[in-house]
């Protein structure tokens, strides 16, 4: 095993276990601890809402899949949409999720699906919430206008891998007058939410979006771990610029 085969492991087990440390013994803890995020105060005001107004919420969950580098925000995308399906469960109207991407969309029916016989309410389970609108990017930037044109979608969510045809939806969000928000793991995306969405997720804000909705332990977990893992690897950082300068290394 070569040094830095050794080191990523060492720092993949220091990591998974701090997780399961705060996820499995300290799951009380508090996210008050969190810096305070006005994007997703204005999700959790969105979903409340929607639920009380008998709104509709629309999750864009891109067209970057779930493999591969991009396939992290679609991941990020589900468990979201799990949040907002438990949520709004006793809505009449029950959020639906677009994406431009086949794995994505069956898995954002199989995520409904899931939380609807959790809620022992399967019968209000309806395959159509889960949508493929399109196959390209700006494809699934046409499907997914026609979705929020809807005069009954009050909060609009992006969380994915898009590009430069995100402008085209949240136009149309913005000539509809619902919340826009969300984050992409895409700068193009990103440059054009932080411009045109009313609450935009910068950067890693979009990563630590299931523990600030509160979605299951981990993700609270995994951010009390990363806070921690930056400190041992700066103190390394630092301690090794300090030996380096006493020759010592």
């Amino acid at each position: 095993m070569t040094t830095a085969s050794f080191a990523s492991s060492i720092f993949l087990l220091l990591f998974g276990g701090l997780i399961i440390y705060f996820a499995r013994f300290k799951p009380g803890t508090s996210n008050s601890a969190l810096r305070d995020v006005p994007a997703f105060s204005k999700i959790r005001r969105g979903i409340g809402l929607a639920v009380e107004a008998g709104q509709q919420l629309h999750l864009a969950l891109g067209h970057g899949g779930i493999t591969g580098f991009k396939g992290g925000s679609g991941l990020i995308g589900l468990s979201l949409l799990e949040r907002i399906a438990r949520a709004a469960s006793n809505s009449d109207r029950p959020p639906v999720a677009t994406s431009g991407e086949a794995s994505l969309t069956f898995l954002s029916q199989d995520t409904l699906k899931s939380v609807y016989r959790l809620m022992y309410a399967e019968s209000q389970y309806d395959p159509e919430a889960g949508q493929l609108t399109g196959l390209t990017p700006f494809s699934y930037a046409a499907g997914a206008i026609m979705v929020v044109n809807d005069p009954e979608v009050s909060t609009n969510v992006f969380a994915g891998h898009f590009g430069s045809e995100i402008g085209l939806i949240i136009d149309a969000a913005e000539q509809n007058d619902s919340l826009t928000s969300g984050g992409s793991d895409d700068l193009q995306a990103q440059a054009i939410l932080y411009a045109a969405a009313q609450e935009p997720l910068v950067g890693e804000e979009l990563y630590a979006a299931g523990a600030y909705l509160q979605v299951n332990p981990y993700h609270l977990a995994s951010v009390r771990a990363q806070d921690i893992v930056r400190w041992v690897l700066a103190g390394g950082i630092l301690a090794g610029a300090i030996l380096k300068a006493f020759g010592l290394i």
